[in-house]
């Protein structure tokens, strides 16, 4: 089993940053890939960001440009920085990893851009 812990939400006022982290343990040797997700009120879960082991990442278009997702493995943590906040960006955001047969999640940390 993998156990993540986000940490580094608040609130912000647009234009601004913040950086997240996700730190992960247990099997963490099973990881293949992880990611950021939000969750808006009222909206579907959507992919931010994701990374892979090769370090390969992509974007949702949204936020393109704007985030950055990277990986620390002797850390055993990702990280979401986030620039040019925008008051759409404010969600709970959840860490994501996947092993090959299966995936896990953080408990969330919201993100609050005050416009």
């Amino acid at each position: 089993q993998v156990q993540l812990v986000e940490s580094g939400g608040g609130l912000v006022q647009s234009g601004g940053f913040l950086r997240l982290a996700c730190a992960a343990s247990g099997s963490t040797f099973m990881i293949t890939a992880m990611a950021w997700y939000r969750q808006a009120p009222g909206k579907q879960r959507e992919l931010v960001a994701g990374i892979a082991r090769t370090g390969s990442t992509n974007y949702a278009d949204s936020v393109k440009g704007r985030f950055t997702i990277s990986r620390d493995d002797a850390k055993n943590t990702a990280y979401l920085l986030m620039g040019s906040l925008k008051p759409e960006d404010t969600a709970v955001y959840y860490c994501n990893a996947q092993i090959p047969w299966n995936q896990y999640w953080g408990q969330g940390t919201q993100v609050t851009v005050s416009s």
